[in-house]
């Protein structure tokens, strides 16, 4: 993830830690101590001393051949992000994501990027869409996107927002949904309705799919049906 322009001078050491973090994420498989220095071009010596604060913590773990992996301690701390959130969500993520054979996601907003809080692949599918808690995208891509800027008013849209993007938000915010293919990922299409939570910057609950004989309308309805739930628990 590119620094942010607008934020005050960074803590070199905290970021490089930050940077091994995200691409063990990334990579979902153990790497080796070189590998990860050479992926955030560190010299190897730097890495190995990050690495093993990092461990110390619990956020990263070594197994018996050396190679890195993201460590259990990382669980206890994304549990505490919007807990209360998170906990009224997954029951009702898992519900629609088994109903519609589609992996189903909360995703919030942060700045200007959607973050994905929570995931939910069905239960009972032959293939299923991974969308890994953590990851972000601009908040000007991809369905849930367009379902959050819904929720905002048009000052509060990052400069990129351009007329065909004003005209798909303005859509997406009559009819309830917002629709995006071929943006976040590649060949994915993706359906999203807005999630509002008192007292909390603009969510979306989305689903997102390869190929499917459901009609867009529909995915949303059991999406909304989702968001109407988890409004009600909070």
């Amino acid at each position: 993830m590119p620094p942010r322009q607008d934020a005050a001078p960074a803590s070199q050491t905290l970021s490089r830690g930050i940077r091994l973090l995200e691409e063990l994420a990334d990579a979902r498989t153990p790497l080796s101590i070189d590998d990860l220095a050479a992926r955030v071009d560190l010299h190897r010596s730097v890495a190995y001393r990050l690495l093993r604060t990092l461990e110390d913590h619990g956020l990263v773990s070594r197994d018996s051949a050396g190679a890195v992996r993201l460590g259990t301690g990382l669980a206890a701390l994304a549990a505490g992000v919007a807990a209360d959130l998170q906990a009224e969500a997954l029951p009702e993520l898992t519900a629609a994501a088994n109903d519609l054979g589609m992996t189903c996601f909360l995703v919030v907003l942060d700045h200007d990027e959607c973050v994905t809080l929570a995931s939910v692949e069905p239960r009972h599918t032959v293939t299923a869409v991974a969308q890994r808690p953590g990851s972000r995208h601009p908040v000007t891509r991809g369905a849930p996107g367009r379902a959050i800027l819904a929720q905002l008013p048009p000052r509060r849209w990052p400069d990129e927002v351009d007329a065909r993007l004003a005209s798909e938000v303005a859509d997406a915010a009559e009819r309830g949904w917002a629709t995006s293919h071929d943006e976040v990922i590649p060949s994915l299409h993706a359906v999203a309705v807005p999630l509002q939570v008192q007292g909390r910057e603009p969510a979306a609950i989305a689903a997102v799919h390869v190929a499917t004989d459901l009609d867009e309308a529909a995915i949303a309805a059991r999406l909304g049906a989702a968001a109407s739930a988890i409004r009600g628990a909070l």
